[in-house]
């Protein structure tokens, strides 16, 4: 303790550190002030950035989605400023405290090229991942098929993603295998209905009535507000045993396709047996071989009736 007092009284070592102040401690002093200004700076501007992506976001965006996804890639940017200056920052003020940095970053340049080496799969998934919420090609809540499974999307993270099927099992991909993605909720919705009608039926009656059922549904105070716009008849669209298929759209907001699609199901059943639609019903199919042989000889054969003989 008295060496070091002495040392500190002694003219020279003072003069010394008054002159390493006035260099280098100032010039550690600038690093310090510049790496928090730019770190301030920049938190500002990826801040900015957020909230014009977030104006920018489609009419039938949900606000919370886009929030979380926005919050995420806001996050990951600031992680990676606050690294990369304060990592620049460290290494100019140990070279003024006269610490030889030429080791610690061939050092760093090893270990970065042994993890790269023995980390590709988990690099690949958060490059991947990253790209995944940038482009906002799903995001939590949507239905969506990943890889041919299907589900609800519960969580986005930068390595995985997570879809839980409609039997609540929960599959966990890495970003870096899905090579198939298919977004079945996003901006908007279209629900397909094909509907069996006998060929005796007239089509462009067939077609009038499922227009009057579109447009029913849409001034529905319940499901009305989920249709975008009026249902689409396309036509005649192929030929089957006992009928043909006439196929008709309806554009829905996401998410909401299934509860339409369902209800407009269920009207257009309802209106055919009002109007007396015909809907084909397939072939039936009659086994003889449990019939004895003179309920055979006395039975009245429909005309559009298949037999499948499995007696001897």
């Amino acid at each position: 303790m008295q060496n070091f007092i002495d040392r500190a009284t002694d003219p020279e070592f003072a003069e010394g550190l008054l002159a390493w102040l006035i260099t280098s401690g100032l010039r550690i002093l600038l690093v310090v002030v510049i790496a928090f200004v730019t770190i301030k700076l920049l938190y500002r501007l990826i801040d900015k950035l957020e909230a014009r992506i977030a104006a920018r976001s489609g009419a039938f965006e949900s606000a919370l989605e886009t929030g979380r996804r926005l919050a995420t890639v806001r996050n990951l940017l600031k992680h990676l400023v606050f690294i990369v200056i304060w990592g620049i920052g460290a290494m100019i003020i140990l070279r003024e405290l006269g610490v030889d940095i030429a080791p610690i970053i061939a050092g760093a340049g090893i270990m970065g090229l042994a993890v790269s080496f023995g980390a590709q799969n988990l690099v690949r998934d958060i490059i991947s991942g990253f790209f995944m919420i940038m482009e906002d090609q799903v995001r939590v809540g949507d239905v969506a098929v990943v890889n041919g499974t299907g589900g609800t999307v519960e969580e986005i993270n930068f390595r995985t993603i997570v879809i839980r099927d409609l039997e609540g099992t929960v599959h966990v991909f890495p970003n870096g295998t899905v090579t198939q993605l298919a977004n079945r909720s996003k901006g908007w919705a279209r629900y397909v209905v094909d509907v069996n009608v006998s060929y005796k039926e007239d089509p462009d009656r067939v077609a009038n009535v499922l227009k009057r059922v579109g447009e029913e549904l849409a001034k529905d105070p319940l499901f009305g507000g989920f249709i975008l716009e009026p249902i689409q008849i396309l036509g005649v669209d192929s030929f089957g045993a006992n009928g043909y298929v006439i196929r008709s759209m309806i554009k829905t907001l996401p998410l909401k396709q299934w509860d339409v699609g369902r209800e407009l199901r269920k009207r257009i059943k309802n209106k055919f047996e009002i109007e007396g639609i015909d809907l084909s019903s397939p072939p039936t199919i009659i086994s003889v071989s449990q019939l004895p042989k003179a309920t055979l000889l006395e039975l009245d054969v429909p005309g559009d009736a298949s037999f499948k003989d499995t007696g001897k």
